[in-house]
């Protein structure tokens, strides 16, 4: 819904009744998500609107109504401050931008979207299926951008080290022209010789098998395919997302599913990129230990992923504790795979779980417009399904990933 955009012109010419300069200045209303640059400013029941505006000297336009007391104009920081400081004034906000919306049904869809839309635990318990249903906005994370930094793991593995970190196929359908290639550390060939990252961007941002089906993707590799590299190259990787995101001014998020032995390079890196504003999905690990002993998953400032099963049971490999903020589908979750534009592959691990939370950040990011990343934190776990994961520690936060629709 939005209004007719005819402009007013405000000009205060002469001295008018407003109140002194030191009386504190009434707070202007923000609203949440994109807006015109105008104001809408709406006036006391009792006061004559037209009295006012010719007191103001605003010349007659479109944007005045019957059904509420006020105006809506463009206003230079001398003006709106007129207008704050005056008795007469009831209320002053931003012009937002709405949208028609339209709420989609993918009936293609794997286990792990449709998860993340249910509010009850599946009937259909079979993993392989891709006949779910999976229920979203169709904003889909749109105007958003995912930085995929991502690990080839085995999740039975005890990790001590990070391992291999790779890019994505960027001219892969699944990704409709919404991948670039951002940046690779380490000298390594600009491309997706594995097919990991593939996969992971799928989940976060795919055609089919993602969750913000409209963010942008943008490849950032670290690690040779072959599995060796450096834990300075991750750090450039996240250098290079800061600086990016700071250059676009859009709003971003790092999905960075490896997991390893305690780092505080990097957790110190991963404070220093949420701070400059960029969302960071990072997973729990899989080696079914308190989370609190590896990085990322330790780093405060992160959304530390668990995974969960079919069942809505904790995975088995999945780690656990305090630092863990949410759950999300993580086992025989299938995505795109390199090859070709229809070779998919089923794997297990809190890699792809962080894959769809980082998609979910970029889908209400666009639903809703940008916010702190501590306070998405906060929205996750306030949207998220409470105590429906069963295998979960007392200390472990019960919280399972949601969509709200």
């Amino acid at each position: 819904m939005r209004f007719s955009t005819t402009i007013f012109s405000v000009a205060a010419t002469t001295a008018l009744a407003f109140a002194s300069t030191t009386v504190p200045l009434q707070a202007v209303e923000k609203y949440k998500g994109n807006s015109t640059g105008r104001f809408i400013v709406k006036f006391k029941d009792d006061v004559s609107k037209a009295s006012f505006m010719q007191r103001l000297k605003v010349k007659p336009v479109s944007h005045e109504w019957q059904i509420l007391n006020g105006f809506a104009a463009d206003l230079d920081t001398a003006d709106l401050n007129l207008l704050r400081s005056s008795s007469e004034v009831e209320l002053i906000s931003e012009d937002g931008i709405m949208h028609t919306t339209a709420v989609v049904n993918q009936t293609n869809a794997t286990w792990g979207l449709a998860r993340l839309s249910s509010s009850t635990k599946l009937s259909n318990q079979n993993p392989s299926s891709s006949s779910f249903s999976y229920i979203y906005d169709s904003s889909g994370g749109a105007g958003v951008d995912i930085y995929i930094i991502l690990v080839y793991s085995n999740i039975f593995m005890n990790m001590d080290v990070l391992l291999m970190i790779l890019g994505v196929s960027i001219l892969h359908t699944e990704f409709g022209g919404r991948a670039r290639w951002g940046a690779t550390f380490g000298g390594y060939a600009d491309a997706d010789g594995n097919g990991h990252g593939t996969y992971c961007a799928g989940l976060a941002a795919g055609n089919q098998y993602g969750v913000a089906k409209k963010a942008n993707i943008v490849a950032v590799k670290v690690l040779s395919d072959a599995g060796s590299g450096a834990v300075s190259d991750i750090i450039s990787g996240l250098n290079f997302v800061a600086s990016s995101a700071r250059a676009s001014g859009r709003p971003s998020v790092a999905c960075i599913p490896l997991s390893g032995g305690a780092s505080t390079a990097l957790d110190n890196t991963i404070s220093a990129l949420t701070a400059a504003g960029v969302h960071v999905a990072v997973p729990a690990g899989n080696s079914n230990v308190d989370a609190s002993t590896t990085s990322p998953g330790r780093a405060p400032s992160a959304v530390t992923v668990g995974a969960s099963t079919i069942v809505d049971a904790r995975a088995t490999f999945s780690n656990f504790g305090s630092v863990v903020d949410i759950f999300a589908s993580g086992q025989n979750a299938i995505g795109p795979w390199i090859g070709g534009s229809t070779i998919t592959n089923n794997l297990s691990g809190t890699s792809p779980a962080t894959c769809y939370v980082a998609g979910l950040i970029a889908y209400l990011i666009g639903l809703n417009g940008n916010t702190t990343p501590a306070e998405m934190s906060e929205i996750l776990k306030s949207l998220s399904l409470k105590g429906v994961i069963g295998g979960l520690p007392s200390s472990t936060p019960n919280n399972l990933a949601h969509n709200t629709l």
